[in-house]
């Protein structure tokens, strides 16, 4: 099959935001104040099981397709399965992007910590602005928080805020049992990245369109 120009400009656009959301990341990492809500699972089980945090992205993505298969049984579509592609790219994506982050000179103390988290934020939110239009496959997490919306007939937000929350307090559960640090993997960064990303993510939004004048369709697919 010979994809046209508009096609290979939606796939490369989804790619780069792919990678532009694990830039993000990696800052999130290198801030010290705690992962964003969607990776503080993977990077628990790096503290746990002293894992390299791309492969466990990847471990994490492969089990929440197998969630969706639980949750939506009969209305499981192949299609799914490409989201453990997304996941193999995701993660290896995450553990290139730590490894160029690790060579960003960082500021010294509290304020290098939260010019990180800006920074971390802001890549987040750009990244997300970049892969979502294009509609190609969305990443695992949101795939199992569409599932519930669609199998309990509940609002997307909702089951994103339960969603997030529920990300993070598992985390909590798994650093305090396994190594006795139960803010090993999240903290002060963690809550306002939940917070923050969304507000900034809509305000690129807004800029985008007051700039071109065009629309961009964030909706799931």
């Amino acid at each position: 099959m010979i994809m046209n120009g508009n096609m290979i400009k939606r796939i490369s656009l989804y790619v780069l935001g792919l990678f532009v959301m694990t830039v993000g990341i990696a800052f999130s990492f290198r801030s010290d104040l705690g992962s964003s809500p969607v990776s503080s699972i993977p990077y628990s089980m790096m503290h746990v099981w002293a894992i390299e945090v791309g492969f466990a992205t990847i471990l994490f993505h492969i089990a929440l397709v197998i969630l969706q298969f639980l949750i939506l049984r009969k209305n499981f579509k192949a299609k799914i399965l490409l989201q453990v592609v997304a996941g193999v790219l995701f993660g290896y994506f995450t553990t290139l992007a730590v490894y160029l982050v690790s060579f960003v000179p960082k500021p010294p103390g509290l304020i290098g910590d939260f010019i990180f988290l800006g920074i971390s934020i802001v890549v987040l939110a750009f990244g997300i602005f970049l892969y979502l239009p294009p509609h190609i496959v969305q990443l695992a997490g949101e795939g199992v928080m569409q599932a519930i919306a669609i199998t309990y007939d509940l609002p997307f937000p909702k089951v994103k805020v339960g969603f997030d929350a529920a990300m993070v307090i598992i985390s909590v559960v798994m650093c305090w049992i396994f190594i006795g640090n139960p803010l090993a993997s999240v903290g002060i960064g963690t809550i306002v990245a939940a917070f923050l990303v969304g507000t900034v993510l809509e305000y690129i939004v807004k800029g985008f369109k007051k700039i071109t004048g065009r629309e961009v369709d964030l909706k799931q697919m």
